[in-house]
C-alpha cells in the first residue's frame, strides 16, 4: 500500500460572503460589509488546485455544503424570511470551504488498529461554523466508506474543536510512526479560545495514538490575542520540518527538546520576532501556507501573494531560500477572495495521509475534472454577493441551484 499525502481542498460555495461572523479573525472583521465575489474566490481555489496538481501533488476536493441551512434556521423556529440579519449570514455562511477545520486526521502508520483515523470537527464555538459538522460527516464517510478508515464523530460540546488547524505530525516519511502535535488554547487576551485541551486528548484516545509520541501544547496568548486565532496561522510541518513563528506557542523550548528527544532529525524553522513581527506574519498568513514535500524530495511553501506584499515577510523568505535550510522552494497563489475572509492556502485544504486506491474516486481529481467543475462555477456562481442581497429568496435560491449543478457534475447527488 502506497501512502501519500492528499490534499483535499474546499470548493468555495455560491454563498461566499462577508458578513464577519468571525471574531478573532482579523481579516473577516476588518472586510465585513464589504461586497464578496463568489466565482472569483472559487476559481481562485480551482487555479491553486491546478498548480499543486503541476507540482506533482495528489488533490482531492469536498464539495459545498447546503447552502442556506435551512434546516439550521427551522431548528431555531427562525423563518428564513424574518430572521434576524444575522441569523441568515450564519445560515448562508460558506465557511466550510476552509477545509482544514473539517477534521483532524492520524494516518494508519499512527494508530493503534493500523487505519486512518478521522474526527469530525465540532466548530462549537463560532453559531456561523457550529452546524458544519453533520454535513461534514456525512461527506468524509462516503469519501472514505473503504475500511481502512474509521470516520468519527465530532467531539461533544463544551469541548470546542477546531481539527486539522490545530494539530501537526512530523515523521521522517508518511509510513513511518509519526509524532502528532495537538495545539489548544488557554486564554486569547480577549480574543475566544477555540481549540480546547480536552478536545485533542478525546481525539487522540479515538485514534489509538501512542501516548509517548502524541504531545498536547498551548498556544500562546501573544498569538491569539494578536489575531493567531488557529495555530495554522502561526505554525505549520512536514515531514521532519517544523516552521513556526517565535510568539507561537506558550512554551516553545519545552516543544521543542521534546521533539528533539522524540525525532533527532528534526528541524525546527523558527522566524523570530525580531525579523518578522506577529502581526506582519499574520497580516500576511506567512505559516498560513502548504509545507509540502515535492515529488523531487524537495520541500516547498505554497504562500498567499501576500507574503510578497509585505517587506519584512519577503525579506525574511529570500533569506530563507538562499540559506541552506531545508525549505528550499517558494510558490505564490492567489487566493485574496479567501484572504479577505480570513483564510490563506493551509485553510483551505485538509492533508489526509493514504493510498488514494482506498479514497472514492468521485473526491479526487486531475487538470480536466478541474477545467469541468470551473465550467459549472463560471456560469452558476454568482458574480457578486452584497450583504444586502442576503435576505433575497432569490439569492437563496439561485445559490441552491449552483451547488446542485455542481453536486449533479461531480456525480454526488446523494449529497443534496
Amino acid at each position: 500500500m502506497a501512502l501519500v499525502e492528499i490534499n483535499f481542498d474546499g470548493i468555495v460555495g455560491p454563498s461566499h460572503n462577508y458578513a464577519g461572523l468571525s471574531p478573532g479573525n482579523l481579516a473577516a472583521s476588518a472586510n465585513a460589509g464589504q461586497v464578496s465575489h463568489p466565482r472569483a474566490a472559487a476559481l481562485e481555489g480551482i487555479a491553486k488546485m491546478r498548480a499543486n496538481l503541476a507540482l506533482g501533488l495528489t488533490q482531492g476536493i469536498l464539495p459545498p455544503h447546503r447552502r442556506p441551512d435551512r434546516a439550521w434556521l427551522a431548528t431555531l423556529a427562525a423563518d428564513p424570511e424574518k430572521a434576524d440579519p444575522w441569523l441568515r449570514a450564519a445560515a448562508l455562511s460558506a465557511s466550510p470551504m476552509w477545509a482544514a477545520n473539517a477534521a483532524t486526521i492520524s494516518p494508519a502508520s499512527d494508530t493503534a488498529d493500523g487505519r486512518c483515523h478521522l474526527t469530525v470537527a465540532n466548530l462549537q464555538t463560532m453559531p456561523h461554523r457550529s452546524h458544519e459538522w453533520p454535513e461534514t460527516l456525512a461527506q468524509l464517510r462516503l469519501a472514505f466508506a473503504h475500511p481502512a478508515f474509521a470516520v468519527h464523530r465530532a467531539i461533544p460540546p463544551p469541548f470546542g474543536d477546531e481539527g486539522a488547524a490545530n494539530h501537526m505530525r512530523l515523521a521522517p516519511s508518511h509510513d513511518a510512526p509519526g509524532v502528532e502535535i495537538f495545539v489548544h488554547g488557554v486564554a486569547g487576551g480577549g480574543h475566544p479560545v477555540r481549540q480546547h485541551l480536552e478536545a485533542g486528548r478525546a481525539v487522540a484516545r479515538a485514534h489509538g495514538l501512542d501516548p509517548a509520541r502524541t504531545l498536547h501544547v498551548a498556544q500562546s496568548e501573544a498569538a491569539i490575542a494578536a489575531g493567531a486565532f488557529h495555530n495554522d496561522v502561526v505554525a505549520v510541518a512536514d515531514r521532519l520540518t517544523l516552521f513556526a513563528h517565535e510568539q507561537a506557542f506558550a512554551d516553545p523550548h519545552a516543544l521543542y527538546a521534546e521533539l528533539r528527544a522524540l525525532l533527532p532529525e528534526i528541524a525546527i524553522v523558527e522566524v523570530p520576532a525580531a525579523a518578522v513581527p506577529l502581526a506582519d506574519a499574520i497580516r500576511s498568513y506567512l505559516f498560513n501556507a502548504q509545507l509540502v514535500t515535492l515529488p523531487t524530495g524537495e520541500q516547498a511553501l505554497i504562500l498567499p501573494a501576500e507574503a510578497r506584499e509585505t517587506p519584512s515577510v519577503w525579506r525574511w523568505l529570500e533569506g530563507m531560500v538562499a540559506g541552506n535550510g531545508p525549505i528550499r522552494r517558494i510558490e505564490l497563489v492567489d487566493v485574496r477572495q479567501s484572504m479577505r475572509n480570513g483564510g490563506g492556502p493551509a485553510c483551505l485544504r485538509l492533508r489526509v495521509v493514504c493510498d488514494p486506491a482506498t479514497v472514492d474516486p468521485r473526491f479526487l481529481v486531475d487538470a480536466g475534472r478541474l477545467d469541468r467543475i470551473a465550467a459549472v462555477i463560471d456560469r452558476a456562481w454568482p458574480d457578486s454577493i452584497d450583504p444586502d442581497m442576503l435576505a433575497s429568496p432569490d439569492l437563496w435560491v439561485s445559490i441552491e441551484r449552483a451547488r446542485a449543478t455542481l453536486l449533479a457534475e461531480l456525480d454526488l447527488t446523494a449529497l443534496i
